[in-house]
């Protein structure tokens, strides 16, 4: 990585940024916040006035885009999910910021009037429906009263209210209590939901009384300026509501017409302008003095030639191009990633913990190829690492195309596919017992008998769990001294090498020295008395380095690093967790027959299906979420400090245009 710093002439300003974006090989920073002391002798540069009126048109195409989206006919089901639309690419000249604008207007004008006058009338249709439904709810509760609904109300001599309430009783109290009134009511509903449509009249003398009653023991209906019958209001509302919706249907269909023939020419309009926008807004990251520009950032060094001959042609030479091998600190460059496209997964994952420092190693392969590892051993099961192989092969096939996220999850889950697969071959488990259980008819069958190099095939951990055990500690063995060889070598390029013998490799005699020890004393190994010297002197020296390195809290690190050590015996209690419920459910399966002679026939592939995609999804995702702790917390925790920023270049990332080829 170069620190780069570009001094421009006021003149060719804007052909610079116009490179810089679109060759995208060089990440802008804001010299305010990264480089204050430059603003000492210069001024900080503004945004370019357009980008305001850039943002107002982003911000009108926007509105539009959205309502089409909304309206647009969009396929369900199966068939959405199983071909997706990719965006239509516009093919568009490279124009002049002038000449956008003068389209984006004459573009503008007369479908904006269309669309927005289209929503306003389905949101006016969408209010006149919902009035239509708060009557047609008002007047279902009156259609067995025989009363001309505009009656409701108050003349010279009669006030007629009508509501529902859920209190009658108390009700038709206060209303006996008055002289002149009349209640009628309907029951409708039962039980705690029941309640009753009420008409009262009376004089209007017991207006005041009335409104009281009402208000305290009813919810009165408002009716507006309905007229009528009830039961002829209802088919007058229901034939309104037709005719509203008969209405709306053509506007969709009118708007439909419209997102069919222009929204992709308004989103690679849209696209066209948030380019420009962005290029007017960038100049805010500069400096500048009376004539000149000055732009700072990050360049790979790979690309420091390229990047100074682009930037002198486009400006006929009117730049001044600096170019510093930085410091990790106060520097802090960013962090450029490099990694193969089968590893881009990996990456994702490796983002989720921490971006690697400047100069710091980058375990994203490593860490991946563990990962992979780790979870085809804790998963463990033939028939679910095949059922991922194939799901993630009809992913990587069908969905590539359509979204880089999925394609490159897709892609890992071949490779868990793949490993759990194997594992579930080598210990003898494909859904369980299922094939010995339901095809051998014995149980204690294994799926094939082998033996190679003195190895017998398949071996089982529900069987010999030890067995398991000592590969699965063997494993975290390479694990963890993998992560302390990447530390020495870190240490080593950073020219640390305090750290490097103190803190790194002090492990290494460490664990020669006092495994030959426990193999010697405890497990009854043969060694020579010169061997076990030697392994007395790597421990000793390994201690020494260890505490000048820690001091007396270097005894912790030594319990912590067992410690490490011993959580690689996840491996097997996963591997033994998932054969043993794919042994249960396999179990139970079949005594369902037997229980239910008729039906159980039928339900045992039903349940069996069920069971174990559940039993699939539970111990995939504990292998995975495992998997992952050994990477973030045993593994890095060797030689991983994390905590950088990943290289963001200035640059063009297109999705609904291109530009045209010059002939």
């Amino acid at each position: 990585m170069k620190k780069v710093s570009l001094i421009v002439h006021q003149s060719y300003v804007e052909d610079v940024i116009k490179n810089l974006h679109e060759t995208g090989m060089m990440e802008i920073i804001d010299v305010s916040r990264e480089e204050p002391a430059m603003l000492e002798d210069m001024e900080k540069a503004s945004m370019h006035p357009e980008a305001g009126v850039c943002t107002t048109y982003e911000l009108r195409l926007s509105r539009l885009i959205d309502i089409l989206n909304r309206i647009k006919f969009k396929p369900s089901g199966l068939k959405a999910l199983f071909n997706p639309q990719l965006p239509e690419i516009k093919t568009v000249e490279d124009r002049f910021l002038e000449e956008i604008y003068s389209y984006a207007e004459g573009t503008l004008g007369e479908i904006e009037k269309n669309i927005l006058g289209s929503e306003q009338k389905l949101n006016d249709l969408k209010e006149q429906k919902n009035r239509i439904n708060f009557y047609d709810q008002q007047i279902n509760y009156l259609v067995d009263f025989d009363i001309d609904v505009s009656d409701i109300g108050e003349s010279e001599y009669l006030l007629i209210r009508a509501g529902k309430t859920s209190d009658l009783s108390n009700l038709k109290v206060e209303i006996d209590k008055l002289d002149n009134a009349t209640i009628y009511f309907k029951q409708f509903n039962s039980g705690k939901n029941r309640e009753w449509a009420v008409l009262i009249a009376t004089h209007i003398s017991e207006k005041e009384k009335i409104e009281k009653i009402c208000r305290d023991k009813i919810t009165e209906f408002d009716l507006g300026d309905l007229s009528g019958r009830p039961k002829d209001v209802l088919k007058s509302l229901k034939k309104e509501k037709k005719d509203i919706d008969k209405e709306k249907k053509q506007t969709v269909s009118h708007l439909r017409v419209f997102a069919e023939e222009q929204l992709s020419d308004l989103l690679a309009l849209r696209e066209e302008i948030k380019f420009e926008r962005v290029r007017k807004e960038i100049s805010k990251n500069f400096a500048k003095t009376d004539s000149t520009y000055v732009v700072n950032g990050w360049v790979l060094e790979k690309n420091e030639n390229k990047l100074e001959t682009a930037i002198s042609g486009v400006s006929k030479d009117h730049v001044l191009c600096n170019f510093e091998t930085p410091s990790v600190n106060p520097d802090d460059p960013p962090t450029y990633l490099e990694t193969p496209k089968w590893a881009k997964s990996f990456k994702g994952l490796l983002s989720m913990f921490a971006t690697p420092k400047y100069n710091e190693l980058d375990p994203t392969i490593i860490m991946g190829i563990f990962f992979v590892l780790f979870f085809g051993v804790m998963l463990g099961d033939a028939g679910y690492g095949l059922t991922i192989l194939l799901l993630s092969l009809f992913g990587y096939v069908k969905f590539s195309k359509y979204s880089e996220m999925i394609g490159s999850f897709s892609f890992m889950g071949i490779w868990l596919g793949l490993t759990t697969t194997v594992v579930g071959l080598l210990t003898n488990s494909f859904f369980g017992d299922f094939i010995p259980r339901f095809i051998y008819g014995n149980p204690e069958l294994p799926l094939y008998s082998l033996t190679v190099a003195g190895i017998h095939l398949p071996a089982e951990p529900l069987k010999d769990p030890l067995t398991i055990l000592s590969i699965a500690l063997i494993l975290g063995l390479i694990h963890l001294n993998v992560g302390i060889l990447l530390g020495l070598y870190q240490s080593y390029k950073r020219r640390d090498f305090k750290e490097m013998l103190m803190e790194r490799f002090c492990w290494i005699p460490l664990q020669l020295g006092g495994g030959l020890l426990i193999g010697y004393f405890i497990l009854d190994w043969q060694i020579s008395t010169t061997l076990m010297y030697v392994s007395g002197i790597m421990v000793i020296v390994g201690l020494i380095l260890l505490f000048i390195s820690a001091g007396p809290i270097g005894f912790f690190d030594i319990t912590g690093y067992v410690g490490d050590w011993l959580s690689y015996a996840r491996l097997l209690a996963l591997g033994l967790a998932t054969a043993g419920m794919a042994l249960a459910f396999n179990v139970v399966s079949q005594l369902i027959p037997s229980m239910i002679p008729v039906v159980g026939i039928i339900l045992l592939p039903i349940l069996l299906i069920i069971l174990h995609v559940v039993n699939l999804a539970l111990q995939a995702l504990g292998a995975g979420v495992h998997s992952l702790r050994l990477q973030y917390v045993e593994f890095f925790n060797r030689f991983y400090e994390g905590g950088g920023h990943e290289f963001a270049p200035f640059k063009l990332n297109r999705k609904y245009t291109r530009i045209e080829e010059e002939k």
